[in-house]
């Protein structure tokens, strides 16, 4: 069904592929590997190539996650992440802002207030964050490690909708896999699905979105039209 705008009082926006840029930079840190292979395995579109093994990867990756998160697992595997990363310094840690990402955070919280339901972890969810100056925005900040379970469970909706003083079924989970759908939906919000990240629009009509959109700048036009209240 379309996305019902006299129900909104929330949004909640994941973060990779939704806010941040993530599966380009993937994209082109896998074909800048291959580049100096690709005439040798005769792969003449190694971006391709690219960036369908990274839209490939998505839905294991998501499920290995759900798993671990099941069975208990994924505090484990935060804090094997956490390690790892600092004996790096983070110094690979760059990120990209998704195109038209600080003009509808502006735009929106004004309206209504925002909330960010991610699966990643906290340190760098807030260093995404903070690169951009993106945490005025959000009144809460939900990671992996927030609720008991992550995302496709409904307790970060959940969570965030109480953090902005909201039932769930007030707000719109706004993420571009079918975890964010799912997540959404199980716990009674709108949703809506954006093809700017990792996701398909075959598997998030699947998924249950009320809406699927092609990026961010198009779900500004749907949530603030021209001329309208």
């Amino acid at each position: 069904m379309p996305l019902d705008l006299q129900r909104i009082k929330g949004l909640c926006f994941d973060v990779d592929g939704t806010i941040c840029d993530t599966d380009d930079a993937w994209v082109e840190k896998i074909t800048d590997f291959f580049q100096p292979v690709a005439k040798i395995v005769k792969c003449q579109k190694p971006r391709q190539f690219a960036r369908w093994l990274v839209m490939a990867a998505e839905s294991p990756m998501n499920l290995v996650m759900y798993w671990l998160d099941t069975l208990s697992l994924d505090d484990n595997f935060a804090r094997l992440f956490t390690r790892m990363m600092k004996r790096r310094e983070y110094k690979n840690m760059a990120f990209r802002l998704m195109r038209g990402a600080n003009e509808l955070l502006t735009m929106a919280e004004k309206k209504y207030p925002l909330a960010v339901v991610s699966a990643r972890d906290e340190k760098t969810t807030m260093m995404f964050l903070e690169q951009f100056s993106l945490s005025k925005h959000f009144v809460e900040v939900v990671t992996s490690q927030t609720c008991e379970r992550t995302k496709p469970y409904p307790m970060p909706v959940q969570h965030a909708a109480n953090a902005m003083g909201l039932q769930a079924r007030d707000c719109v989970m706004i993420g571009d896999t079918t975890v964010d759908i799912l997540a959404g939906r199980r716990a009674g919000a709108q949703t809506v699905g954006l093809l700017c990240g990792f996701g398909t629009e075959k598997e998030l009509k699947k998924a249950g979105a009320d809406v699927v959109l092609n990026d961010l700048e198009e779900l500004q036009a749907l949530l603030f039209p021209v001329g309208g209240n």
